[in-house]
């Protein structure tokens, strides 16, 4: 009988402690199963308002994929702002239509762009935003080079990326900060500010 409580005790310990991990991940209505584990990494409540993130902005996003971090920004600029989510991946994008019309989220707009031109609009960007895409990019510095034209005179481009210096077990997929810091300079761009408060990721502000 003691020997019985006592799994019953474990098996209630493990499921109680399952839950109280879940609790703590970005779990919300915009976030899809899949992606709960990135956005414990990357929670976007807090990546968000740290960049300054707000009602009526206009956004571009680089590699919007399948949208994680397009709905949370679209969800928090409101029907005020827009953001225009680039990728060059067809399907991606035709999937992040169907997850903004389930969501209610009528300021999405997607952009087909290219390896070195995300084709976003000129001129009229307070920002653009990049997660977990320069490490991927197949020609960084013009791609980089191209997203200026988009931005207003004050703008800026914030990305977060991994960083290999805080997770060497990322070598081969992610950049040390003084590699990816010399793709910015080499793009001809500026760090303006640096948050380094995620255990894997940092995030860099560039004009």
């Amino acid at each position: 009988m003691i020997q019985y409580i006592h799994k019953n005790l474990l098996a209630c310990c493990i499921f109680l402690s399952f839950f109280i991990s879940l609790c703590g991940q970005e779990q919300d209505s915009l976030t899809l199963p899949n992606e709960i584990r990135l956005n414990e990494r990357q929670p976007p409540e807090r990546i968000l308002q740290t960049i300054g993130i707000k009602p009526g902005m206009i956004i571009g996003e680089v590699g919007a994929g399948r949208g994680r971090y397009t709905v949370q920004i679209a969800a928090r600029i409101g029907p005020a702002g827009m953001i225009y989510a680039n990728d060059i991946n067809q399907n991606s994008l035709k999937f992040l239509e169907r997850r903004c019309v389930d969501n209610g989220l009528m300021n999405v707009k997607t952009i087909l762009g290219s390896v070195t031109d995300p084709k976003l609009p000129v001129g009229i960007l307070d920002m653009v935003i990049m997660v977990n895409v320069v490490h991927c990019l197949e020609e960084p510095v013009p791609l980089l080079q191209n997203i200026r034209k988009s931005l207003k005179p004050d703008g800026l481009i914030v990305i977060v990326e991994g960083n290999l210096d805080k997770a060497p077990s990322a070598a081969g997929e992610w950049y040390t900060r003084n590699k990816i810091l010399q793709i910015y300079k080499d793009s001809g761009y500026s760090l303006v500010r640096e948050e380094t408060f995620l255990p894997q990721d940092n995030i860099y502000f560039l004009k």
